[in-house]
C-alpha cells in the first residue's frame, strides 16, 4: 500500500478588511516570531540527538533516558491471558487482555472510581483497594477460577526509579496522590501483600510506564513500528536501544543479558533543551515559563503544549463566537470581530509550531538509530484531538529528511493501547523471562 503521508491542513477563509493595518502589522511579525524553518529543524534535532546522547551516559543530562528493562521484541506470537491495571488521577482501569499470538488481542477492561479520600489515604488502604478491584474483575472474568495465576503488568505514570522490570520505588507523588508510606518503598510488594490478602490469584511482573507500553503494544501488532509516543498536557517517547550503547549501565548488566540485547528506553524529553540553548524561545515562552510552577524546567513540553490554541482552532463560527465566549468567561476580555480573526490566525500558527517541534524527538530517534523507515505510533490528546497535528507534523519530517521519494518512510501512526494492552505484553515478555530463569534487572550484590 503507498502511503502519501497526511494533507496540509487546511486554513480557514476569512476576509480582513474590517481588520486594522497596525493589526495587521503586528499579526505579520508575530507569525515571523513563530515560524520555524526547515534549518531550525535539523538544528534542533542535531541537537537534541546530543542529548539524548548525553542522558545514557554515567554523567547524565536534561533527558534521564530511564532503562525500562524490557529487554525482549514482542514478536507478535506471545498468547495467553494476562491482566493489566493502570492508576490514573481519578479512577482505576483493570484490563484483562487475551493475546492471539497472530498480531492480535482482545481486551476486557472495567473501571473503578478512586473514592475522594484515597488520594489521601494510607498504603494499606490505598492498595487494598487496588486489590479489592482487582478481586472483583477476575471473580467476573473468571467464575469458575483459573489454573494458574494470572501475570500483571502494573501502568504506574508516577516517577519512579527501576533497577528491574519488577520493581519500582515511588520517588514522589504527582497528580493529586499525598500518601503517608509509600514514597521511597518499592510498590510491587506493596501491591503483591494487598492481592494476598484477599487471596485472588495473580502475580505482579511488571512495573512499567504508559510511553514504553504504547511502544510495546504497537510494536505487537505492527512489525514496522519503532518508537511510541505520546503528545498530551506532556510529550515523550520510547524507543529500543542497545544494552552495549548505554554507558551508564556499564558494570550493572548481569552477566546473561547479552551486550547485543534490546533495552526498552522511557526518554521522558519534555526536559530537552532546559539549557535553553537551540529552542527558539519568544519574550511570551519566557514569560510562560516564569510563571509555571517549575520555572526552567520541562522547557520543551512547554512550548508544545497547546491545551488553549486548540480550543480556539475548533470554533467552527464564521463571527468566531466561540472564541468570544472564551475570552471573555476564562479572560474577561471582550473581543472584536477584527481582533479575534487575528487571534484565530495566531491560534493556528501556535499550533503549527508545536507540531513542529514536536516531530524533533521523533527524528533524532530515528537518525541516532540508524531508522531508514518507520511507524511511530502516537497516543495522547494533542495526537487525538488537536486540529491539523498530524498533517503539521508530517510535514515538518519532510523538511528535516528531504525524502526525494513521493512516499513518507516515516511516518507517525495511531498507537494500541499502552497502559492496558501495553502493560500486559510486558507482562507476557516479563514471565517468560523469569520462566526461564533470565535476568529481568541489574546485577544483584
Amino acid at each position: 500500500m503507498v502511503h502519501l503521508g497526511p494533507k496540509p491542513p487546511q486554513h480557514r477563509k476569512g476576509t480582513f478588511t474590517d481588520v486594522p493595518q497596525e493589526l495587521l502589522t503586528e499579526l505579520k511579525n508575530l507569525e515571523e516570531l513563530l515560524t520555524i524553518t526547515p534549518e531550525t529543524l535539523i538544528k534542533i534535532t542535531d541537537h537534541f540527538i546530543t542529548e539524548l546522547d548525553k542522558g545514557l551516559s554515567k554523567k547524565g543530562g536534561n533527558i534521564p533516558m530511564i532503562p525500562g528493562w524490557v529487554l525482549d521484541f514482542p514478536t507478535g506470537k506471545e498468547t495467553g491471558d494476562y491482566l493489566a491495571i493502570d492508576l490514573g488521577g481519578t479512577n482505576l482501569r483493570v484490563v484483562l487482555v487475551k493475546l492471539g499470538g497472530n498480531r492480535d488481542f482482545d481486551t476486557t477492561q472495567s473501571k473503578f472510581a478512586l473514592p475522594k479520600h484515597m488520594r489521601t489515604a494510607t498504603s494499606d488502604e490505598l492498595f487494598d483497594f487496588i486489590a479489592e478491584c482487582l478481586k472483583k474483575f477476575v471473580d467476573e472474568e473468571f467464575p469458575e477460577g483459573v489454573s494458574a495465576p494470572l501475570p500483571l503488568g502494573f501502568t504506574f505514570s508516577y516517577p519512579a526509579s527501576q533497577n528491574s522490570i519488577n520493581e519500582g520505588v515511588l520517588q514522589r507523588w504527582t497528580k493529586g496522590f499525598d500518601i503517608d508510606g509509600v514514597e521511597g518503598k518499592d510498590v510491587v510488594p506493596l501491591l503483591q501483600a494487598s492481592i494476598e490478602k484477599v487471596q485472588v490469584p495473580i502475580e505482579v511482573v511488571a512495573l512499567i510506564n504508559d510511553t514504553t507500553g504504547t511502544l510495546v503494544a504497537s510494536m505487537y501488532t505492527d512489525s514496522e513500528a519503532k518508537m511510541g509516543l505520546i503528545f498530551g498536557t506532556g510529550c515523550n517517547g520510547a524507543y529500543y536501544d542497545v544494552v552495549k550503547d548505554i554507558p551508564k549501565l556499564e558494570g550493572l548488566i548481569p552477566d546473561d543479558i547479552d551486550a547485543e540485547s534490546p533495552m526498552a528506553i522511557n526518554c521522558e524529553y519534555g526536559a530537552f533543551d532546559n539549557e535553553h540553548l537551540v529552542l527558539p524561545r519568544t519574550k511570551y515562552d519566557i514569560q510562560i515559563d516564569k510563571e509555571s510552577p517549575r520555572p526552567g524546567q520541562q522547557s520543551f513540553e512547554k512550548m508544545i503544549n497547546t491545551s488553549f490554541p486548540a480550543k480556539i482552532e475548533e470554533d467552527p463560527f464564521e463571527n468566531l463566537s466561540d472564541v468570544a465566549d472564551l475570552f471573555q468567561n476564562q479572560l474577561g476580555i471582550q473581543t472584536t470581530s477584527a481582533e479575534r480573526k487575528i487571534i484565530r490566525v495566531l491560534a493556528e500558527k501556535i499550533g503549527e509550531r508545536s507540531s513542529r517541534l514536536s516531530i524533533c524527538g521523533i527524528a533524532a530517534i530515528c537518525k541516532k538509530r540508524g531508522y531508514k523507515s518507520a511507524h511511530c505510533a502516537a497516543d495522547g490528546s494533542v495526537y487525538n484531538k488537536y486540529p491539523g497535528f498530524k498533517e503539521r507534523a508530517a510535514q515538518g519530517l519532510r523538511d528535516i529528511f528531504k525524502w526525494e521519494s513521493k512516499e513518507d518512510p516515516i511516518i507517525i501512526v495511531p498507537a494500541e493501547d499502552g497502559s492496558g494492552a501495553g502493560a500486559a505484553i510486558i507482562a507476557a515478555l516479563t514471565q517468560k523471562r523469569l520462566k526461564e530463569g533470565k535476568s529481568v534487572g541489574i546485577k544483584k550484590n
